[in-house]
């Protein structure tokens, strides 16, 4: 009769300690901790990792499912496995545009964004941004008391009057300014002490006033801004000293005056504006050459620190590089452009003029539009008559005279906007009642007059706006 002997496998130390750990590992897994090779994945997490590309905007914000995720802002978040945040393994996800980017007004679009995670990273999606062309040129006419507008032809450049163009707009209107959504039209009347504000139609780009406008304001105003959001306006009173604030009714485009918001700024303040990323506004003061910042918070403004701070010469215009760091400042008597680093302004920043400035510009400068799709930075220059250009450095802020600068426009320019893709810059002409339109050389930066370009515009234009 054989034997069979049964051998107790637990019994040496070392195979004993193996089994235990091996339980504790399967335990582990099945109660979902973040284990590595576990398998089956569990309830740790994942990173969603995206290539990004074509972003020029600012606030493009996606979500995965109903979750927001991480806010993409400008060129320098363009990449492969760019994190857009997290989420659990064996998890479905599903990556949509919650905000699509601003300044310039951009079109995103996610491709291969949905899926389930198993227990590694997600780095297969694919997120891809177009800026949204040009369709309608809206400029405010101080000796009329109208808004002209017309369509722009995104391949050439050319204008064509809108049906039933100059629309009414109040007395003395004097800025414009357009939502990002491309929805509203807020005109500054300086006679009036109003905002008038329109609805645009998007096939056609016709106004018509909003119900409940004009809208009261400080005295004398003399610029108007839309934040990032579309959420709030902004109206600067040159004898009040002061910028109001104004909430935007979705629906309508409406305004209703923000409770405590009016602030005051430095004196006879000339021109606003509002950081890419909604945090902050900026205003210049023409009476004491200085510039106000405030930072934003629901709509209201705060003064920071240190604020107002010096500028230069009777500064009457203002704009931001796309990023929100610098700020150039057009100084009206001493004919030359402020670049100062440093921002947003906080307490532990120090702002400080950038390498260069003042830079020399034309005589009488009066307003300053950047372009974010490729950092040119353009001056008109009403006592010249004509249009001063720079290349501005993204990393430094220094500005460079372009080639062939400056460039001549029609008698006394008022005003200037780039479109928003960077190809056009449309140019409001004060003394004779004109639009110039430009083509922009893409490489060059240099200014190439339109086919039929000086456009007719109504009586002493003075502010212009472009839509997408």
């Amino acid at each position: 009769m054989n034997t069979v002997k049964r051998h107790n496998i637990l019994t040496h130390p070392g195979i004993r300690l193996g089994a235990v750990l091996a339980t504790l590992l399967i335990t582990g897994c099945n109660n979902g901790n973040n284990c590595t090779g576990c398998g089956g994945g569990g309830s740790g997490t994942a990173n969603l990792e995206a290539s990004v590309s074509g972003l020029v905007g600012s606030r493009l914000v996606l979500q995965n499912n109903s979750t927001r995720l991480n806010q993409l802002n400008g060129q320098a978040s363009n990449g492969s496995n760019v994190k857009l945040g997290t989420a659990k393994f064996n998890s479905r996800y599903d990556i949509t545009v919650l905000t699509q980017p601003t300044n310039p007004s951009q079109t995103c679009v996610v491709t291969s964004g949905t899926g389930t995670i198993g227990n590694s990273d997600v780095i297969s999606i694919v997120v891809t941004c177009s800026t949204n062309p040009p369709r309608f040129l809206y400029v405010a006419n101080r000796g009329s008391g109208s808004v002209s507008a017309y369509t722009i032809d995104a391949a050439s450049g050319v204008l064509a009057p809108v049906s039933g163009s100059p629309f009414a707009a109040g007395s003395m209107p004097v800025a414009i300014a357009i939502d990002p959504t491309g929805a509203y039209v807020y005109v500054a009347n300086q006679s009036g002490a109003s905002i008038f504000a329109f609805t645009i139609d998007r096939s056609s780009g016709a106004l018509t006033a909003v119900g409940g406008s004009p809208f009261a304001t400080g005295p004398l105003p003399t610029s108007v801004a839309v934040d990032p959001s579309s959420s709030y306006v902004y109206v600067t009173s040159r004898s009040a000293g002061t910028i109001w604030g104004y909430a935007i009714t979705p629906a309508s485009g409406a305004l209703t005056s923000l409770s405590g918001g009016v602030i005051a700024t430095g004196r006879a303040p000339s021109a606003v504006t509002v950081d890419p990323l909604g945090e902050f506004v900026y205003a210049v003061n023409q009476s004491d050459g200085t510039f106000s910042a405030f930072s934003i918070n629901s709509g209201i403004l705060t003064a920071e620190i240190g604020s107002p701070f010096a500028a230069g010469g009777s500064p009457s215009a203002l704009a931001l590089d796309p990023t929100g760091q610098f700020i150039y400042i057009a100084n009206s008597t001493a004919n030359t452009l402020t670049g100062i680093g440093g921002l947003p302004v906080g307490a532990n920043v120090t702002q400080s003029p950038i390498s260069g400035s003042p830079y020399p510009t034309g005589l009488t400068p009066a307003s300053i539009a950047v372009s974010a799709a490729s950092n040119f930075v353009y001056v008109v220059n009403q006592g010249a008559n004509n249009i001063s250009a720079y290349k501005l450095s993204a990393a430094t802020g220094v500005l460079t005279a372009l080639a062939g600068s400056p460039f001549a426009s029609s008698a006394q320019p008022s005003s200037v906007a780039v479109d928003p893709t960077g190809k056009f810059v449309f140019v409001a002409n004060s003394g004779s009642n004109t639009v110039s339109a430009y083509a922009v050389a893409p490489t060059t930066g240099a200014l190439v007059p339109i086919s039929g370009s000086p456009f007719a515009a109504a009586l002493l234009p003075s502010a212009i706006a472009v839509s997408d």
